[in-house]
């Protein structure tokens, strides 16, 4: 059974391949080139209603509407951009949830940060996301089309896609999996370009690597566990699921997806101030990493309101990256982005959610 098979009323067409969309104009009685047809105006065109695509016959598109047919694409709730040029995008979906992606240029590079859930279950102490728990999961059409809309918003091409944004991308894997399809065929954002970031849920890493090879054939998109925390005790202060899923366990399940994947995993690690940013901590994360074909990403803390997580100064950020590389970690420090406007993960939809409901 194909995903055309199950269209019905509400239906997206975005995030169907070209196959698949000309199969779909077969099954409506029409030319399979008018699939084609259908795949620039979306993918490429960044058409947002049926009614739009005027090279479609008026009496096709008309019946298709009628049919509740469309292509999926969000509403625009409300953009800010930073100082720096990050920038953030709320839209809104058809159920009236709210989700946030963010657009981070460079001067080579535009990275997408895209959510795969409407809130998150984890619940991790200094993540803004998750202190409103989880709505639901995103839809194919809904992670793909913060793409597109980062795109048309700032008028450049994505390069690089982070599943870093709201919720646990773990949880919602065969949608984020076919979102990875969409965004590498139909987008043209290759496999090596996309990060999909998981705080980690047992056993759920070796079948990751299976449901990739089978959605994708090659898997070449880069893992990254994030880690925040050099032993068992810290780890469970910050990030309530790690107790009942141990650091060892999930080293274990990361050299088991290198075993089968060949790809290198990605660490992240989130510096605290005062907390989890001494020398000690740096000296344990090192320990943690020999024998394993990793990169660490170390990132400093973006505060919210609701913690009091302090975020270090550049010096202890500096000298921790040090501390790893002496003793043979490969370490980067992510530059911090949009510091201005809201810069942690699920601030500014909270704050936009917060003052809908005062009103």
């Amino acid at each position: 059974m194909t995903k055309l098979l199950q269209l019905s009323s509400n239906s997206p067409l975005l995030g169907l391949s070209s196959e698949d969309l000309e199969e779909f104009a077969r099954q409506e009685g029409e030319q399979p080139f008018r699939g084609r047809q259908i795949h620039e105006w979306i993918y490429q065109r960044g058409a947002k209603s049926l009614d739009s695509i005027t090279v479609l016959p008026k009496k096709w598109r008309d019946s298709l509407e009628n049919k509740g047919i469309n292509i999926g694409r969000l509403n625009e709730v409300d953009r800010v951009v930073a100082a720096d040029e990050t920038l953030k995008l709320l839209m809104g979906t058809f159920d009236g949830e709210i989700i946030e992606t963010v657009g981070i240029p460079t001067d080579k590079r535009l990275t997408v940060c895209v959510s795969s859930q409407i809130g998150c279950p984890m619940g991790c102490k200094f993540c803004a996301t998750g202190k409103g728990g989880l709505n639901r999961s995103l839809n194919v059409n809904e992670i793909v089309d913060q793409v597109i809309s980062v795109r048309e918003t700032m008028n450049r091409r994505p390069t690089h896609v982070v599943f870093m944004g709201m919720g646990e991308p773990l949880l919602n894997i065969r949608n984020v999996l076919d979102s990875i399809e969409c965004l590498t065929n139909d987008i043209g954002i290759g496999q090596r370009k996309i990060t999909l970031s998981t705080v980690g849920i047992p056993d759920t890493l070796p079948d990751l690597a299976k449901l990739a090879k089978e959605h994708l054939g090659r898997v070449k998109f880069t893992l990254a566990v994030s880690l925040h925390a050099p032993n068992q005790k810290l780890r469970e202060v910050i990030i309530p699921s790690a107790s009942s899923y141990p650091l060892t366990s999930l080293l274990n399940d990361c050299k088991k997806y290198i075993e089968l994947t060949g790809r290198r995993v990605s660490f992240e690690y989130i510096l605290l101030g005062g907390f989890n940013d001494k020398d000690i901590h740096a000296e344990q994360l090192a320990n943690l990493m020999r024998g394993f074909q990793s990169h660490v990403n170390l990132i400093a803390y973006n505060p919210i309101a609701e913690e009091n997580f302090q975020r270090p100064n550049q010096a202890r950020v500096d000298s921790f990256r040090e501390l790893l590389e002496n003793m043979g970690v490969a370490v980067s420090v992510r530059a911090s982005r949009g510091r201005d406007k809201d810069a942690a993960c699920g601030q500014l939809r909270r704050q936009t959610i917060d003052k809908i409901n005062i009103n």
